[in-house]
């Protein structure tokens, strides 16, 4: 699990409970997933207001759901749903689809169940916009987005390209190339996307995105070495069709799109390059962010 936490971390859920008069409340439920295990998801919902929207966060490998706490709250406090799963197979707990041929599969019908019962089982569902859905994700959720709105990576790809150019995902990946297409799970409810250094970019192939039809905003750190940018975010910045609202962090390293360190983070995941400030870059972040998607899912 050590190199898998380096990719993307978790903070304690319990360091996300609200201070007394803001405006959003912190909840945890599980979502169904037929034939699987339930998804165990935390939300974030504004106290007050209808016609809200959605926001799903889905986290890197070997996180969970408040590996992107600040980032949840910021929307919360903008008057957005954010739903954040803890995607099973894939987090600090359990790594048992990492790598495999059904990783990114199911991650993908991940979202679209836990879209499901926002939309549908949960106890304030009627206080959602369903035409008001965007989603986060970092690294493997970046990813994990990409395929959300459309896209299609060809996994065959993987075994040339970690041949030729190893990179931090290549120690994860398996090598056997699956004998069927994965089935991706495309969730047209979903009408905007922030990708935060999206991982296996090289996996894209030509085509890959040209069913990605809503607008994304793409971030990517100028000293990522673990998902390097010519590999992974310029591939995708150059096959979206519709050109993306794209920010380089000048110094960011992957781990500096995590939420902000605490007293409680272990230090390895705070190793941020010298004179880099992640909790400043974090304030000027979760504002593009969050009105990205104030533009994009418009009432």
């Amino acid at each position: 699990m050590g190199c898998l936490a380096a990719f993307a971390p978790v903070q304690a859920v319990s360091q996300g409970v609200p201070a007394a008069g803001v405006s959003y409340s912190l909840q945890q439920s599980a979502a169904e997933d037929p034939g699987n295990r339930p998804i165990p998801i935390v939300i974030w919902a504004p106290k007050a207001g209808s016609r809200l929207g959605l926001i799903v966060i889905s986290h890197g490998t070997g996180a969970g759901p408040t590996a992107h706490i600040d980032t949840a709250q910021a929307l919360a406090e903008a008057g957005f749903v954010v739903v954040a799963p803890m995607h099973p197979g894939d987090n600090f707990q359990d790594d048992a689809s990492v790598g495999k041929s059904n990783w990114f599969a199911d991650r993908s019908r991940h979202v679209a169940r836990v879209i499901d019962y926002m939309l549908t089982d949960w106890e304030g569902h009627a206080r959602i916009a369903p035409r008001r859905i965007g989603i986060f994700g970092f690294s493997a959720g970046g990813t994990t987005a990409l395929i959300s709105v459309g896209g299609a990576p060809d996994l065959g790809r993987v075994t040339p390209h970690c041949a030729s150019a190893p990179e931090f995902v290549c120690q994860i990946m398996r090598p056997n190339v699956p004998k069927q297409a994965p089935q991706w799970t495309h969730d047209k409810r979903i009408a905007a996307a922030v990708v935060t250094a999206p991982g296996i970019g090289f996996a894209f192939p030509p085509n890959g995105l040209k069913h990605v039809r809503v607008p994304v905003q793409l971030w990517a750190g100028s000293a990522d070495e673990t998902v390097p940018y010519a590999s992974n975010t310029a591939i995708v910045r150059n096959l979206l069709p519709q050109a993306p609202e794209f920010h380089n962090v000048d110094g960011a390293v992957h781990l500096s799109f995590l939420a902000p360190c605490t007293a409680q983070t272990p230090a390895f995941l705070c190793q941020d390059r010298p004179g880099f400030d992640r909790a400043q870059f974090h304030a000027s972040f979760n504002q593009s962010v969050t009105a990205f998607f104030q533009k994009q899912l418009k009432r």
